[in-house]
């Protein structure tokens, strides 16, 4: 068996709005060495840039709430998730830690000087090109240089929430935190025990 087990890929765009769909045919090797043929459709989203923020001395972590349309088709009733703050790049020369530390400035109003980057994940790998560049970085008070909430320009509606760590990890159990890399780094906090 080759070491290649793709060939012959063809990609149509279906939709090129905000992100791109795209149909994708291609051959597939399968394990007993035959080729079948595929017809995948793969969202390419572009990748994206995640972060826990925790304070040591408050043993607290900060959070936004929003409106996810997604989640609310899904049974989430209100539609509003609590989330690490996060976002896209916006481009592929856009550095991960530098547009992570705009979109929490944007969102949260926190200006943090050092984030530490602990790992890149995908969010969906069998539908979508997205990838997560995943950080963590402490905060205190005196980092809060803006209101946050989100753009204006961009009709961001966040709500900033800070908790304590351990009411965060409870809120996983609970079904109340459902967001997936919020999830992770939550996890990454208490395994590396970066709080208590």
């Amino acid at each position: 068996m080759s070491k290649k087990r793709i060939k012959n890929m063809n990609r149509k765009i279906l939709s090129d709005k905000f992100f791109t769909l795209s149909e994708v045919q291609f051959d597939y090797q399968l394990k007993n060495g035959n080729w079948v043929e595929n017809t995948w459709e793969v969202l390419e989203r572009g990748n994206a840039v995640a972060a826990l923020l925790y304070n040591t001395k408050k043993q607290t972590v900060i959070f936004v709430k929003q409106f996810r349309l997604p989640a609310y088709m899904n049974g989430i009733e209100t539609g509003f998730l609590l989330e690490v703050p996060a976002g896209m790049l916006d481009d592929k020369d856009d550095s991960a830690e530098e547009a992570m530390k705009r979109e929490i400035l944007e969102e949260t109003g926190y200006n943090i000087p050092k984030l530490t980057k602990i790992y890149n994940a995908f969010a969906t790998p069998g539908g979508s090109t997205e990838r997560f560049s995943c950080f963590v970085g402490e905060y205190d008070d005196s980092m809060k240089v803006a209101k946050g909430g989100g753009l204006d320009a961009e009709n961001e509606d966040i709500i900033i929430i800070e908790m304590p760590f351990k009411e965060a990890i409870e809120l996983i159990s609970s079904g109340e935190i459902v967001d997936a890399k919020t999830i992770m780094l939550l996890q990454y906090a208490q395994i590396k025990k970066l709080l208590g």
